[in-house]
Formats: C-alpha cells, structure tokens, sequence
C-alpha cells in the first residue's frame, strides 16, 4: 500500500500548543501535528509534507510545487478515467454507492 503526503505552508505557529501549527493546504487553513519535525526548528513560511494530520517532514518550495502538479495531474487523470468508464461502451450499472463519483470528482 502507497501512502499519499500532501504538501502544505505553515501559517502559524500554534502558540497554545506546541505540537501543532496552522497551515495552508489547498487553499484550506488546517491544524496539523508537527511533533515528529521538533528538531526542525519550523517557522511561518516553510512547507511540509503532511499525512493523515501529521507532518512528517520540512521539503523546500520547489517540492512541495512539484508535488503539487503531480497530484493535480493525477486527479485530472482519475477524472478522465471515471469519465470514460462512464461513457457509451459501458453497458453495466455502476456498483452499489458509487453513482455519481465521477460528478463529485468534477466539481
């Protein structure tokens, strides 16, 4: 199994609790665990990459925006898929709690 890290800026340092901080991802302020990186030394302004709430490494800028296009590629990619299964030479239903998934991937 692959696990997936997403990139993300710290914002803010959480000044109540030193084991998280504010960042950036997407576009979405979240709250994320940094105290696997405590010899770090983070500041406001440095990327990391996240997994499942935590930050498991500090990465540079060039990186995190490669990283970047490669998951918006990726999911463009799953989008053409999703689209094409669902296209004229798919004759089955789709399985049970997935109809509209290529919709939902759309938007």
């Amino acid at each position: 199994m692959m696990c997936l890290g997403i990139p993300g800026l710290v914002t803010e340092l959480d000044a109540s609790d030193r084991e998280n901080a504010w960042v950036d991802v997407g576009g979405a302020r979240r709250r994320v665990n940094v105290s696997l990186l405590d010899d770090e030394a983070l500041r406001p302004g440095d990327w990391v990459l996240i997994h499942v709430g935590f930050a498991l490494a500090r990465i540079d800028e060039a990186e995190a925006r490669a990283t970047l296009r490669m998951l918006e590629g990726m999911a463009s990619a799953y989008a053409d898929e999703l689209r094409a299964m669902a296209g004229p030479a798919s004759q089955s239903p789709a399985p049970e709690g997935t109809a509209g998934v290529a919709a939902d991937v759309e938007s």
